[in-house]
């Protein structure tokens, strides 16, 4: 498929599962067992919709008017959510991502990210996506900072889960004790408060109904491997996502903007190594020096 919209398709597969990698950003456009879709997917004649399964580096979510300031300078990015007035996602989705290694059950794809007026830092960049028969997809990210100076650094995916019917009659469970309350521009309105007594409560499970969500949470229960987990559950079958240590903070997205025909048929599920406008904040940057590597590990089952 090499005129496809995305780029070059990359599939793996291993045992009941399967997995389709773009060479655009180095998204991950499907992902099945057993013929089922896993994931909300998209043809090969159209841009990822709503970030379907795109990587967001070098910072997730939203940037208040895309303005932070960095070791005493400020600096613009531009804005690309003119409805919010924000800079969103980072600078690498819609990047051409190289082929660096090809085998039956994994892929693994590495990207350049050089300087400009709004992030003047360089990175080398490499997502590698590994297939298991048993425990199915692994996605590792890892950053370098190949420049002279100390550059600011977060990264995300934005992959959204379905368990094969309306996510309206499904059971979510989702390991947050603390949520972060947005205004009406989608930036944090303050700290990170208790789920407790909330409808954002989701760690015994709970039916969302029309319940809509796009916020993030923290301080994740986490099993003995220091993985959190996400549950979709419907009737005839649980998806199930983790996120290791490096990322303290999870969005969900219950897809009430994404195209009509996919609306809430999918959950995002959003490892992010810090929260919305962290740039801004500074909350939970991460400092890389020349030299220095950041890695990163989420999975899907």
């Amino acid at each position: 498929m090499g005129n496809a919209l995305s780029g070059e398709q990359y599939s793996i597969t291993a045992g009941a599962y399967a997995a389709v990698v773009t060479e655009q950003g180095a998204g991950l456009r499907e992902l099945t067992r057993r013929g089922e879709a896993l994931i909300l997917t998209y043809g090969v004649e159209e841009p990822a919709p709503a970030a379907f399964g795109q990587l967001l580096i070098p910072w997730p979510n939203r940037i208040d008017r895309g303005r932070y300031t960095w070791e005493g300078r400020p600096y613009q990015l531009d804005v690309n959510e003119p409805r919010y007035d924000c800079a969103i996602h980072g600078l690498v989705r819609w990047l051409s991502w190289g082929l660096v290694e090809r085998q039956a059950d994994r892929v693994r794809l590495a990207c350049r990210l050089l300087g400009t007026p709004g992030y003047p830092f360089r990175l080398a960049l490499e997502a590698e996506y590994a297939l298991h028969a048993e425990d199915g997809l692994t996605i590792r990210v890892t950053a370098r900072n190949e420049g002279e100076a100390p550059a600011p650094y977060a990264h995300g995916a934005h992959p959204y889960l379905t368990a094969g019917e309306p996510i309206d009659s499904c059971t979510v469970q989702a390991p947050g004790r603390r949520h972060l309350p947005v205004d009406d521009r989608m930036i944090p309105r303050g700290p990170a408060e208790p789920v407790d007594g909330t409808p954002y409560d989701l760690r015994q499970g709970r039916v969302l109904g029309g319940l809509r969500i796009d916020r993030a949470f923290t301080d994740l229960d986490r099993d003995e491997d220091g993985r959190g987990w996400v549950h979709l559950t419907g009737a005839a079958r649980t998806t199930s996502f983790w996120l290791d240590g490096a990322h303290p903070w999870l969005e969900l997205y219950t897809a009430d903007n994404v195209p009509s025909a996919q609306r809430r048929h999918g959950l995002g599920v959003e490892p992010m190594t810090s929260p919305p406008n962290a740039f801004g904040s500074g909350t939970d940057v991460i400092t890389l020096k020349q030299g220095e590597d950041f890695t990163g590990s989420w999975g899907i089952k």
